[in-house]
Order: C-alpha cells, then structure tokens, then sequence
C-alpha cells in the first residue's frame, strides 16, 4: 500500500506519514497536526497582514499631512456642535487702537495625552461664519471716560453670551486684552479702565473673569501670542512623524545633561499692526539674548514635560504700525516746512495753491494736515523710490551690526533655511489694493507699488467704484497705500535686514482656512493647564476599565502578546501529541517484538 511522507523543519525533527487508507480518520493523530500547523500558518499569515500592512496603510495616512490639513480645513469650516457638552469654549476680546474685536474659541476634550495641545478653533455659527464682531472706535478713546468702558464693550459679550450655550457660560473663560492703543497712555488712565471692566461685567454676565484676565499686554506677549498662533496652525507643535519634514536640533534650556530634542521647524512672525510693529522667531540657546529680548515659555500641561519648552527672540516697536508712522512722517514734514518756510520767507503747504509736494501720496491727490490749530495742504506726487528715501531715517538704523529698528539687537537668522509669516499690514499692503497676498516678491511688489503711487488718484477713484480692490478696502486705505508700502518694504529689507531676493515670506490673513489672530496664541497659552483635567480623568478611566474601546490599532503590542501566548500554548499541545505518538509507538513495537518471539507481551507500564 503506497505513503505518502511528509518532513517538515517545524521543528527540524518531525516527520509524518499518512496512509491514504487512514485520511478518511479524522481523528488520526498525524492528520490533526497538518490542520492544526496549517491553521497556524494561516493565523501567523493574518497577523501579518492585520500589523503590519494595515498599520502602514493607516500610517501612511496619518504621516500624509496634505490629507490632515485637508481634513482640517474641512472639519473647521463646520458649525459647531453646540449640543455637544464635551465642547468647551473661550473668549478673548482683542482691544486694540482703532477698534475693539470679540472671538469665540471652542475644543473638545482633550486627548489624554499629555505631550499633545488643546486643539482650539474658532467657533462657527449655524451658517459656518466664525463667530467675530468688531466695534469701534478704540477702547483708548475712553481714556478721559472710563465708567464709560463697560458699556462700550457690552454688544460683544452680549454677542458671544448668544453663541456659548447658557449652560456653558460660567465655565467659559473671559480674556479682555488690550494692546498698543492703551500702551500709549498713562498708567493711571490704563488703571481706571480695566477697573470699570473687573467691577461691571461679572455683574452683567457670567463668564468666567477673574483680576487677571483684563490687563494691558506688552508688546512681548503680544509677539509671543502670535508666534504661538501661527505655528498652532501650522501642526510645527505637532510630534513628528514624516521622514521629509524639516526639523531642528533643540537644546532646551535648564537641562544641559539631558539629549537634545528633534522636533519641527518652527516658523517667524512679522506683525505689523496701527501703532506697533513686531518680530519673533525661535533662536538656539547658543544665541546670547538680553531677557527683555527673549520670551522662554512651555507650552505643555506639564511643566516636566519638554517637548513644548521654546525659546523665542522677540522685539516690538512702538511707533513703528502704519498708522503711527504715517503720523511720524506727517509730524515731521509739517515741522521740517515750517522752519525753512520761516528761514526763506516762502509759503509751502500754507495755502492750497502752494500744496507740499509728497511722494508717498498717490499721484494729484489732495490732503490736509491739521496742526495746532493750522491747516497744512499736501498734493500727492506718487513718486514710490523717493518715498522711501524720505522714509528711511525714520527707521532710526545704526552703523552696528545685528541691529534692527531702533538700533535694538536682532539675532543671526539663516535666510535660506527660514520661514516667515507676515501679518496686519503686511497682508493689507500686499493684498487689499495690489492683489498680490500670499508668496512675497521684493521685484513684484516694488513694481506693483511704483505703478499705484503713479497712477492719478481719478483713476484710483474710478477703479474703487467699480469694485477693483478687496471688499473691506476704504479710501483711507485708497489714500495712504503707497506710503505704507513704501514703509512695510523699509522695514522688511531696512528695518529687519531681510535681503530682496528673500522668497520664505507668506503674506496672511488665514492660514489652511483659519484666520490666524494673535487671540489664538494668546487662549492657547492661557488654557495650556486646563488638559490636566481631562488627562487625571482620562487616566481614571484606563485603570477601571479593561477591553472597552481598545483600539486595534494602538494596541497591536498587546494583540501580538495575547497572539503568542496562544501559539506558545498551541505548541505545546502539539509537543505533548508528539511525546503521547512516540510512547504509543515504542510500545506497540515492544509488543510486536514479543509476539513475533511467541512470548506474551508484557505490561509497558510495568504494573502489577
């Protein structure tokens, strides 16, 4: 009768034979170790398919950040849930020098996981709109009526109390911030400002406001908020997963023995608002810094955590905004006009007829200065290259290296491995009127600035009422935009030494659909504690449950673990068959032996 035998190297020693008579058995033993090994080659086949080809799919997926910012732009677009009571929200009003603006922030419970941020969006009504209102003028105007601030401020909080759900009102925090308008008065005028704040609001709304969360920011805060709020946007927080993302070797301050961190590249800021102008960027602890310089904070929930320590070099210069400048030049020219109208007994500027020729107003244009009581006449002349000659000693550069405006000390920046943002009237001058916002070009925007300013104001006119420009450009835009882009490309290439062939700026008002607001930074860095809550709760949770919700794919550790323990128990069930087989088999010869001998076979076991 023919056999058909079969070696296999599982281990190397075994070997069967199955008898085609005994195939129909089921219950041969020698045919149940072939289903069990094939059952176990198909399970270890499975288990490698589920680990590792799933897990690469969904890694993939995870590292392919086009299809995260895709789902971002596309989950923040949504209303927000406002049934949902794992939604937290905040609000931060932004009062700044022309006007005062209320944004609603919301996020859901955090994570658990105590390396990664709140992530905190705008809120959006049920038409998807970001729930923002401004009002105007700006708090500072209250300067000399202080009782009158509250009310002032009341249509914001009494719009954002229509969008917080009731429910959440009195977990919601209130952060009422005020900048360089209320920078510029006395301290005493600041005081009785915020005072009225601390004592009519909680009365009025239940939002959750304490002493500190109404106070005048520095021009630092205000610098850090807005680095923090651009690189939130940009995921340069988030850990790092793809290979070809630039990252940086940092050593973290205060922990000189322990390793350098790998992480992201994170971006610079330039912000140039009204009446300030700002710059920051993370430098190296290598880099000497003066404090006042320098803005060292941690981002994390857990101040041992430190992958969220950075260390930012920020400068603010007052009097360096569009506004203020545009103030400064008109200041000093008024001034410089009637001292040699006085020393050659002429008349410039004193009468219509004899206007002062200015080339930073657009070409024909018409304006008057009021000074002390006298009216001063201008006619624009739109000569862009002289305009920012006239502009350049306003900068206030000294003849020592690595300074910036002000001759203040600006750190090293590697220009070709750098990235920075432009915001305020970085993106107003590039976009409003010259539709050119977004990827910065020195030789593109001079020339798209020359043409403006030499274009006749008639024509400007004419193009304004037709609809040519963006829809938030007035004539105040219309009428100064060839001064502030002459003053923002001063400041960029003059100022902060940025060469003209520099491509690494992005001129912004949002970013992958988000505007991107120094308020951001500022909530975020004000709630960064509130996830402990959430992670304390989130660790509860873990010890006191056991397979309920366990993810497939973050725990495939464990999976593989209970795997092996399984097929450790299996082969040890077969080894025990194998050992059951041998013992059979010697004792079926022994018996074989005998009787071929004619003896009478003898108890194997050796009982009596």
């Amino acid at each position: 009768m023919g056999r058909i035998g079969i070696s296999c190297l599982f281990p190397a020693s075994w070997h069967f034979s199955i008898s085609p008579v005994g195939c129909p058995r089921i219950l041969n033993t020698n045919l149940r170790q072939i289903i069990v090994i094939s059952v176990l080659a198909a399970a270890v086949s499975l288990l490698y398919f589920s680990v590792v080809i799933i897990r690469n799919k969904y890694g993939r997926l995870t590292r392919d950040k086009k299809f995260q910012r895709y789902l971002a732009r596309v989950t923040d677009v949504e209303a927000t849930d406002t049934n949902n009571p794992n939604v937290n929200y905040g609000i931060v009003v932004d009062c700044g020098s022309s006007g005062s603006r209320i944004f609603v922030y919301c996020w859901p419970r955090h994570n658990g996981n105590p390396r990664d941020l709140l992530d905190i969006r705008q809120m959006r009504d049920k038409n998807r709109k970001p729930v923002v209102m401004k009002i105007k003028p700006g708090i500072s105007e209250f300067a000399t009526s202080p009782e009158k601030v509250s009310d002032y401020i009341s249509p914001l909080l009494n719009f954002a109390a229509e969008h917080v759900p009731r429910a959440k009102h009195k977990e919601t925090p209130l952060y009422i911030l005020c900048t360089a308008g209320m920078r510029i008065l006395p301290e005493s005028q600041q005081k009785a400002i915020l005072e009225d704040l601390l004592t009519d609001i909680p009365v009025h709304f239940d939002f959750l406001f304490s002493d500190s969360h109404a106070e005048v920011i520095s021009g630092k805060q205000e610098g850090v908020y807005a680095w923090i709020g651009i690189n939130f946007v940009l995921g340069r927080f988030e850990h790092i997963e793809d290979d070809d993302e630039a990252v940086v070797e940092v050593n973290i301050p205060g922990s000189e023995s322990s390793e350098a961190i790998v992480r992201k590249r994170t971006a610079g800021i330039l912000d140039m608002g009204g009446v300030s102008t700002q710059i920051a960027y993370e430098v190296p602890k290598t880099e000497e810094v003066a404090k006042n310089l320098l803005a060292e904070f941690n981002l994390g929930c857990d101040v041992h955590q430190t992958e969220h320590v950075y260390r930012v070099y920020v400068a603010t210069f007052l009097g360096f905004g569009g506004n203020a400048a545009r103030q400064r030049y008109e200041d000093r020219i008024f001034a410089n006009t009637i001292q040699k109208n006085r020393l050659l007994g002429k008349q410039t500027g004193l009468t219509p007829d004899m206007p002062y020729l200015d080339p930073c107003l657009p070409l024909d244009i018409k304006d008057e200065i009021q000074q002390n009581g006298q009216t001063f006449y201008l006619r624009g002349t739109g000569d862009f290259d002289l305009c920012r000659e006239t502009i350049q000693p306003f900068m206030n550069k000294t003849n020592e290296t690595q300074t910036s405006l002000n001759g203040i000390y600006q750190p090293p920046i590697h220009f070709p491995n750098s990235e920075f943002y432009g915001f305020s009237e970085f993106y107003y001058c590039t976009e409003d009127v010259l539709r050119m916002g977004g990827d910065y070009n020195a030789a593109k925007f001079t020339k798209a600035a020359k043409d403006y300013c030499a274009t006749k104001w008639s024509i400007l006119r004419e193009r304004f009422d037709r609809g040519l420009y963006a829809s938030h450009a007035d004539l105040h835009r219309l009428k100064y935009q060839c001064f502030k882009s002459a003053w923002m490309f001063e400041v960029f290439h003059r100022g902060f030494s940025f060469p003209v062939n520099y491509k690494n700026l992005k001129t912004a008002l949002q970013v992958y659909d988000r505007e991107v607001q120094w308020t951001l930074g500022a909530i975020l860095y004000r709630t960064r504690f509130l996830p402990l809550r959430d992670i304390q709760q989130e660790a509860f949770r873990a010890s006191h449950t056991h397979w309920r919700g366990v993810s497939f794919v973050y725990n495939h550790y464990l999976f593989s673990g209970c795997f092996l323990v399984v097929l450790l128990a299996i082969l040890l069930y077969l080894l025990r068959l194998r050992r059951i087989h041998r013992r059979t088999l010697r004792s079926s010869s022994a018996a074989t032996l005998w009787m071929e001998e004619g003896l009478p076979a003898q108890n194997p076991a050796g009982t009596l």
